[in-house]
């Protein structure tokens, strides 16, 4: 490990902040504390010169640090003030154990690895992280994973719920902002993205594994402007064997405007299609190498053959207190049926509505959050599975897919080092009848060609299918016992109650303790 060496003062315009909780806690209180029409809340990984105002002070606890560089070393000084060569090495550590009461089974989940970042001046830097493990799950998680065995977050897993999942990941990437305008920024990786300043994304989301990407960053004026183009991998055909995957590939576009300080619009696109069809190998079309929004002329254009939607993020800060967000993400409708109310199988569309409020009622540290998701049926879906709005078996937006409503509400207490934590979930989710060829809209792997006799075309009305309830409690108490290296000990609670229409009920506790220096978001909640 480098000692923490570092003097000299430094901000590098190229490194990405790392996707998780804690670090979007501590935005989330700089940001709505002290809006800027610079700043865009709602992309992310965040590209350290678009927050280069941020200010420590603004948070109101310990944290990771917006300028971070606690175990780091300078080389190559070239003055007093500026530094040629910083490299910084951090540990990743996964470490929990816990009991699952229904499965009366004990957990041990065990997770290492490193993360390196070097930095050459201020416009380039190079990250990459590497780790590994096992992981193991409660019931209520393995009874998803155990038909395909991948791990939401890591890809493939290896092994069975008794044993465990091992598995092995890594992401990275190159990041260069030419000159010192700070308006361009190119990246070379492979990570993930989020669209949103929610807790859930309808446009993208990092519940996905990561996937190789290029992308270009544009900071003008009150705009930002990005495109990015995805190498990705559907496993639909393959039953687990890697020799049975399809590539596919994806182009995104997300411009954002902030209107005023404490109002932003974003409008999203995106478009998918297969690496392969029955005629050729397609590989990357450079039909959607255009960076220009908006992509749906052009796949108009060429047949229209693939997989395309659009989305709209909204966000406005009131009082210094409270950001009120939403999204709409529209796949395919026709205003004429959206009048006649007739349920018409193509109406896809999906909707968020939500609040955050920080230091509420006074208290400092304390944040509320509330959060409503819709999404109908057969949304992300696609005539051809291959080109359904997936990676690597897990959706690429919200993780129930589609055909459900969700509500979810958050507490958090955090001060100084310490952090009491309550999330709770309940959803109503449209499921399949089990052991059937059911097709009511919530499997976005499934063809929406192969729906239901009886919603071939109207009558489709969210959660329709086998009515299943969902709510799930979470406590969970954190003591941060290095800050700047995110190593923290954590010990919770999570209560997860399933119950269908068809008299299916499940009750699932779930005690742990954990030890934990990781940088991304881990999801169980779906």
């Amino acid at each position: 490990m480098l000692p923490a060496l570092l003097h000299a003062q430094f901000d590098p315009a190229a490194r990405n902040a790392f996707i998780n909780s804690d670090m979007q806690q501590a935005i989330d209180y700089w940001n709505i504390a002290d809006p800027s029409v610079k700043f865009h809340s709602s992309f992310k990984p965040y590209l350290s010169s678009t927050f280069s105002n941020a200010k420590d002070s603004a948070v109101p606890f310990v944290f990771y640090g917006f300028r971070n560089f606690s175990v780091s070393k300078n080389m190559n000084p070239l003055s007093p003030t500026e530094t040629k060569i910083n490299v910084q090495a951090m540990p990743i550590a996964d470490l929990e154990t816990g009991y699952d009461v229904l499965g009366n089974k004990a957990i041990i989940s065990a997770i290492g690895g490193t993360h390196v970042k070097m930095n050459i001046g201020k416009n380039f830097t190079f990250a990459g992280s590497v780790f590994g493990g096992k992981n193991n799950f409660p019931f209520y998680v393995d009874t998803v994973l155990s038909v395909k065995r991948i791990i939401p977050e890591y890809g493939q897993g290896y092994g069975k719920y008794r044993s465990g999942y091992n598995f092995f990941d890594y992401t990275g990437y190159l990041s260069y902002s030419p000159g010192h305008t700070r308006v361009f920024n190119f990246q070379l990786g492979r990570d993930k993205h989020f669209i949103g300043d929610g807790y859930r994304s309808l446009l993208l989301s990092d519940y996905a594994p990561a996937y190789p990407f290029l992308r270009i960053n544009t900071n003008v004026w009150r705009l930002q402007y990005n495109v990015w183009y995805t190498w990705m991998t559907d496993v639909t055909y393959s039953n687990g064997f890697k020799k049975d995957f399809k590539n596919k590939f994806g182009t995104f576009h997300y411009l954002s405007y902030n209107v005023t300080k404490g109002l932003s619009l974003g409008l999203f696109e995106n478009v998918v299609w297969k690496g392969a069809d029955t005629n050729q190998v397609r590989n990357f079309d450079p039909n959607y190498l255009n960076p220009v929004i908006f992509y749906r002329p052009i796949e108009y254009s060429i047949g229209s053959p693939d997989n395309s939607f659009l989305g709209l993020n909204i966000n406005a800060t009131i009082k210094k207190q409270f950001k009120l967000y939403g999204q709409l993400a529209v796949d395919e409708f026709l205003l004429s049926e959206i009048r006649k109310h007739r349920g018409w199988w193509g109406n896809k569309q999906g909707w968020q509505l939500g609040a955050k409020y920080i230091n509420a009622f006074g208290v400092r540290g304390l944040k509320l959050q509330a959060e409503y998701n819709e999404v109908r049926p057969f949304t992300y879906s696609h005539g051809d599975p291959i080109q359904n709005y997936g990676h690597y078996g897990i959706p690429l937006a919200h993780p129930l897919g589609a055909n459900f409503r969700e509500f979810l509400g958050f507490i958090n207490y955090r001060q100084n080092r310490q952090e009491f934590a309550l999330q709770c979930m309940g959803a109503v989710v449209g499921k399949d009848t089990a052991g059937t060829n059911s097709n009511v809209g919530q499997n976005i792997f499934l063809s929406y060609n192969t729906r239901n006799k009886q919603n071939l075309e109207y009558g489709n009305q969210t959660t329709q299918g086998v009515k299943t309830t969902v709510l799930q409690c979470h406590f969970k108490f954190t003591y941060y016992i290095r800050p700047k290296i995110n190593l923290r000990l954590e010990a919770g609670y999570i209560q997860r109650s399933e119950k269908n229409s068809l008299g299916y009920i499940l009750q699932d506790p779930y005690f742990y303790i954990a030890l934990k220096t990781s940088f991304w978001n881990m999801y169980r909640d779906f």
